[in-house]
Formats: C-alpha cells, sequence, structure tokens
C-alpha cells in the first residue's frame, strides 16, 4: 500500500513518531507493520546485535556497509514487500536515506557507489513518504544522555561533529528529494509532529500529496 520511513539523528525521537502515528492509523482500522532497521528480520535482528553493540570495535566503514545492505535485502524481500503487496501500511524506522547520511557524510563513503549498492540491496524500493525529524546535534546528545544506554549505543558515543555531519547528510536529502522527505521540527510536542504526520500521510494514501509544501 504504502511505504513510510522514519529519519534524523540518534535521539530525534523517530521512533516514537512511528509508534504514535501507527496507533493512529491502526485505531481507524488499517494494518500497520512496525519494523526497522537493522532488525526487521531474523537475519537482521543478528546484524543489528552485532553493529550497534558498543563493544564491537574496528569495524570498517566498508564493512558496516556491507552488514546493513546485507540486512536491508533480507528485510525488504521477507517483510516490507509482502506486507505492501497485501495492502499493509509499512512503518520503517531507518531505511537508505541513513545508510547515505551515516555511510556517506558520516564515514566519508562515496554517495554514488552507495546509492547503487542500495538499489541492488532493495530492489529498486524507495519509501512513498519519508517524515526526517530534524533537531540540533546538542539537543539530541542531551536526550540519549537521558535514556541511560538505550538505543543505539555504538554510533550513540561518536562525537558531535560525526552528528553533526550527519544531520547535514539528512537535510541535503531533504533538499534533494523534497517531493518525498518531508522535514519536522523535532522539537515539537510528539502530538504536535504526529497531527503534522497524520495530515500530510492522509494525503498520500488518498494520492492528493504533491509534494513538500
Amino acid at each position: 500500500m504504502v511505504f513510510v520511513t522514519f529519519e534524523g539523528i540518534d535521539g530525534s525521537g523517530k521512533t516514537s513518531l512511528m509508534k504514535a502515528l501507527a496507533a493512529r492509523f491502526s485505531a481507524q482500522g488499517q494494518e500497520v507493520i512496525l519494523t526497522r532497521e537493522p532488525g526487521g528480520s531474523s537475519l537482521g535482528a543478528r546484524i543489528r546485535e552485532m553493529v550497534l553493540d558498543a563493544k564491537t570495535e574496528g569495524l570498517d566503514a566498508r564493512a558496516e556497509l556491507f552488514l546493513f545492505l546485507a540486512d536491508r535485502a533480507q528485510h525488504v524481500a521477507t517483510l516490507i514487500k509482502p506486507a505492501l503487496d497485501r495492502g499493509s501500511l509499512v512503518f520503517s524506522d531507518r531505511f537508505a536515506d541513513s545508510t547515505f547520511a551515516y555511510q556517506g557524510n558520516g564515514r566519508g563513503l562515496e554517495l554514488e557507489t552507495l546509492e547503487t549498492l542500495n538499489t541492488v540491496a532493495a530492489g529498486g524500493l524507495a519509501p512513498d513518504v519519508t517524515f526526517l525529524l530534524d533537531l540540533p546535534v546538542s539537543v539530541a546528545m542531551a536526550r540519549i544522555a537521558a535514556r541511560k544506554g538505550e538505543g543505539e549505543a555504538r554510533f550513540d558515543g561518536l562525537s558531535v561533529s560525526f552528528h553533526e555531519e550527519v544531520r547535514r547528510g539528512f537535510l541535503t536529502l531533504a533538499s534533494r528529494f523534497s517531493h518525498r522527505i518531508r522535514v519536522l521540527n523535532a522539537e515539537k510536542s510528539l502530538e504536535d509532529l504526529s497531527d503534522e504526520a497524520e495530515t500530510l500521510l492522509v494525503s498520500v494514501i488518498r494520492g492528493t500529496y504533491a509534494g513538500r509544501p
């Protein structure tokens, strides 16, 4: 039916928005599938444990990339495409934009190469709409510190400059793909963010969405 992704730097609140929005559409009788990357398949769960564990040290940027791509290939083939084919709404916490922002801007890998490899891994699948939750890195870091070890520990511990580069990468993508990526102010309340996202997604489902205003 419709494939929706939620993106942003660590601590942006994308997971909370995804769950809140899913609850709203489920209450309306929609089948909503919640998933995430890495970890959206049984193979992905094993990859997630490895690649996000703070104890994983010395992982080459290219090795990291291929772990994420392997996760995506299995994720798309076994969960996302089958769910879309049966008419479900699919909400994913991270997808390809995270690869471009983290492994591209953050790790310095060539964007053109990442795009080619992602096309293969995702089988050409792209989101219908992406909600990019944006906020200053300092605010995100404060949120990360407050969550007491939960989340993406290996990435949480990286430098402020790394996260600044990732944020810049996301915003560059939003400018490039303004027809698909909607930037949300992640400092707003969850209720306000949910209202904004729901309004946009309804227009996408009805086929009346004409791109970002």
